[in-house]
């Protein structure tokens, strides 16, 4: 199998397994059912991972990865735009809700999953975790370092803080108010940045 091909498949049964697992469950979801709602044959599951844990492994890396690529690239678009730190950490904020908007199944499973401590892919959780927020304290530190913003915030704790509104908050929009568009979302979390954070008050 050529490798775009591969890719390819991958991505059908990674859609296929974070859909499962949000409707389901984790232990009630099988590789029979991940093969059957990928329109996939078993083999083809056992082809590309060792194991239905090896499967949700890789696509908790793979969903993390692509947010944190996401987030980056939201923050280099309003460097190159010569926008200020703060700016750029209110369009990571935007992007965070366009991916949940994009994927909310597979962040339903993440932030479920964030919180159980007894999974074989426990390790690799963490570091997602991590790869993803650092991205945020990098831009961060830049800002206390500019003087945009306070020398006293901390900033791995500031980080985390900022990671999980974006995470709660769409979430929240997304199952509780779904009515409201990503610009309206968007505005009352770059409020909260702007005058909590930001200490501007505005």
């Amino acid at each position: 199998m050529n490798s775009a091909r591969r890719e390819a498949t991958r991505q059908k049964l990674y859609e296929a397994a974070v859909t499962l697992i949000a409707e389901k469950g984790f232990s009630s979801t099988t590789v029979d059912e991940i093969a059957e709602r990928a329109g996939v044959a078993k083999g083809t599951v056992y082809y590309n991972f060792a194991s239905k844990n090896d499967l949700f492994e890789e696509l908790l890396r793979h969903g993390v990865g692509l947010l944190t690529a996401s987030l980056r690239e939201a923050a280099e678009g309003v460097s190159a735009a010569g926008g200020s730190r703060v700016d750029a950490l209110d369009a990571m904020i935007r992007a965070g809700l366009a991916f949940i908007a994009r994927y909310p199944s597979f962040t339903q499973l993440y932030v479920a999953e964030l919180w159980r401590t007894n999974r074989a892919w426990q390790s690799t959780l963490m570091m997602v975790r991590q790869e993803a927020i650092a991205v945020v304290e990098k831009v961060l530190r830049e800002a206390v370092d500019g003087g945009e913003l306070s020398a006293e915030i901390d900033v791995p704790l500031t980080a985390s803080a900022l990671f999980g509104m974006v995470l709660v908050a769409a979430l929240d929009w997304q199952a509780f108010q779904p009515e409201r568009n990503i610009d309206d979302v968007h505005a009352a979390l770059s409020r909260l940045l702007q005058g909590r954070v930001g200490g501007s008050g505005s």
